[in-house]
């Protein structure tokens, strides 16, 4: 089997793309409540700050800081995708068995990935706008006023988004 090198800075800050095998699916959103209480209970034992998180039909994306001594993401996966498929009473996992992690490097590459998690639902046609999509980490932001409603809409906006390109 690959052994896959995983980077690791004292409580770091990571991007996280979790996919499900069917790409197909929706059943996340469709289960979204068992995945919250799935997440809920793993937090309780690898500690850990979610910055931004956008849940999606068959994938989720997060923006998080491990609160734990050795930023022991790994296991912070695995107690959510086993929390989740235990919880759907299903015999086979629905996840893909890997994820696509980035450690964050400054500011500027934090509020990139931020900007990816919350117009993904745009970007997958979902909606048409990042505050209609219910399951973003969007609505926390525009509750404490720090986007507008329309942050992201009309033709003039030009965002960077994601990985940036050198």
């Amino acid at each position: 089997m690959v052994q896959y090198r995983r980077n690791r800075a004292e409580n770091g800050t990571y991007f996280f793309t979790v996919t499900l095998k069917d790409r197909r699916s929706d059943l996340l959103v469709q289960n979204v409540e068992i995945l919250r209480e799935a997440w809920r209970n793993a937090a309780s034992r690898v500690r850990h700050d979610i910055l931004a998180a956008v849940i999606l039909p068959d994938h989720l994306h997060a923006l998080i800081t491990m609160r734990d001594a050795s930023d022991d993401y790994p296991r912070l996966w695995q107690d959510i995708k086993k929390g989740f498929t235990r919880r759907l009473e299903t015999r086979s996992s629905p996840w893909q068995p890997r994820y696509w992690e980035h450690t964050i490097r400054d500011q500027e590459d934090l509020q990139a990935h931020s900007d990816y998690i919350h117009i993904n639902p745009v970007k997958h046609g979902l909606v048409s706008r990042a505050v209609d999509w219910p399951y973003s980490s969007f609505h926390r932001l525009l509750n404490r006023g720090i986007v507008q409603t329309d942050w992201a809409c009309g033709e003039a906006f030009s965002g960077q988004f994601g990985e940036p390109v050198d």
